[in-house]
């Protein structure tokens, strides 16, 4: 490979990780105001948490990010503030106050994401896993999705008792 195809393939990786962050925001007219208020607050909880969670990943090397969209930002972030944070609020607006229509669709999605996705990255060398299985991200996610709704159900009900 020549310093010009290179180049090219570093800039068609960083257009990729620019349209995996943008394009689910495009969605979000479709979600509502509604919802959107309602959610939001989930939404960025669990992405400041997993904002943490990758510095710790980092640390531990459970996975390597090989390319960012920005030398001073994770290579997270494209994934983590578009269709990870955009996605919590799809899948709240659809389940939130059904668990196990919840947990099922949370399953659904990051078994796409581990056994698929995270092949894809690995390939178009944008990140892979290091110390970390496959079977443990899932559990991983698993996890996310359950402080997820949990922030949600204590965030309702607390706005329900102080309403009262």
């Amino acid at each position: 490979m020549n310093r010009g195809d290179f180049a090219v393939k570093i800039t068609s990786l960083k257009s990729i990780l620019l349209l995996m962050m943008i394009v689910p925001w495009l969605s979000l007219p479709f979600l509502g105001g509604k919802s959107t208020k309602r959610f939001l607050p989930a939404a960025i909880f669990i992405a400041l948490f997993v904002t943490i969670e990758d510095i710790f990943a980092k640390r531990r090397k459970w996975w390597w990010w090989y390319e960012y969209i920005h030398p001073k930002l994770s290579g997270i972030i494209p994934f983590l503030w578009g269709p990870f944070f955009v996605g919590s609020l799809w899948i709240l607006k659809l389940t939130y106050g059904k668990f196990t229509r919840y947990i099922v669709l949370n399953l659904i999605v990051d078994s796409f994401f581990v056994y698929f996705l995270v092949n894809w990255l690995k390939k178009l060398g944008i990140a892979s896993l290091v110390r970390m299985k496959k079977y443990q991200l899932s559990l991983l996610f698993l996890l996310k999705s359950l402080v997820l709704y949990a922030f949600q159900f204590i965030k309702e009900n607390c706005i329900k008792k102080s309403n009262l």
